[in-house]
């Protein structure tokens, strides 16, 4: 690892020493770029990863003392790449980089994969707002592109984080447009129920009975073979139980279901909290008499 690193400090030392030349062309930064790729190869051989990072940061101000910025922005995904592995900041600031270049140039298929990128960053760190924000830029760059099952990953990632900092009816309207364009495509068909009962647990969460009940309407009308799925009985069940306010009922509903086809820990986080209302309100009816 040592003789890799010694390497990349002998390469370095020649880019500096090239980039201090007097040069009347501009082939002095294309030689200093070659040899700034080769010492942060080596760096990267010996797993020194913020050295590695900064010598592709170095490199992409060469690519753009050169003009050719396509070059500049994969040199700072490259430090991002590096960077990832010691510093999410770091990386970040080097993939917003590079998606500001790529835009410049129109390559919004690039810029929308690292916008992806930069908020799967955010999500590792549990910065919600920040991640639901770049997944939207992703989703919005995918969609200009007609990249629409990209588009909709990072539209379910929204509609995912919207519901858990409890923006419920943002991810309502994100959940059911999915489910509308899925219909329009055999092959996305078979996921709406999914999309829907989705819309219908942030339904669930909003606790109003009625616009539940009209909600189960308007997807029956969305989807007339959704009434016949367990989905559709489940979100049925629970209305029924909030009318009643009957948390046993609500328990042994959502234990049948999950019994059948297991629940996931976002979908369980969100019957808990409409659990816990439920309760809430159980209480209520019991100091009231």
């Amino acid at each position: 690892m040592g003789d890799q690193s010694t390497r990349g400090e002998e390469f370095e030392k020649n880019a500096e020493k090239k980039l201090n030349s007097w040069s009347f062309f501009g082939s002095k930064y294309e030689d200093a770029a070659d040899l700034f790729d080769k010492a942060a190869n080596f760096f990267k051989l010996a797993k020194s990863w913020d050295r590695a990072g900064s010598i592709y940061v170095k490199l992409a101000n060469c690519h753009l003392k050169l003009e050719s910025n396509h070059e500049a922005a994969q040199a700072f995904v490259s430090a991002a790449h590096c960077y990832k592995k010691t510093s999410t900041k770091d990386a970040i600031s080097c993939l917003q980089q590079a998606v500001n270049m790529f835009c410049d140039i129109g390559r919004l298929s690039m810029a929308a994969r690292y916008y992806k990128e930069i908020a799967e960053l955010y999500e590792s760190e549990q910065n919600i707002e920040q991640a639901i924000d770049h997944y939207e830029k992703a989703a919005d760059f995918f969609q200009s592109e007609e990249v629409s099952t990209s588009a909709n990953q990072c539209k379910q990632k929204v509609a995912q984080f919207a519901a858990q900092i409890e923006q419920y009816q943002k991810a309502i309207e994100i959940y059911e447009e999915i489910a509308r364009q899925s219909l329009t495509n055999n092959l996305l068909k078979y996921g709406v129920k999914g999309h829907i009962l989705n819309a219908g647990l942030c339904q669930l969460c909003k606790g109003d009975v009625i616009a539940i009940t009209n909600a189960l309407e308007r997807y029956q009308d969305l989807d007339p073979t959704f009434s016949g799925t367990r989905e559709y009985r489940l979100l049925a069940d629970i209305a029924s139980a909030l009318d009643e306010e009957d948390v046993t009922k609500f328990t042994d509903v959502v234990k049948e279901f999950d019994s059948m086809t297991p629940l996931d820990s976002w979908k369980t986080t969100l019957l808990l909290r409409v659990k816990e209302k439920l309760k809430a309100k159980e209480l209520e009816e019991d100091d009231l008499t």
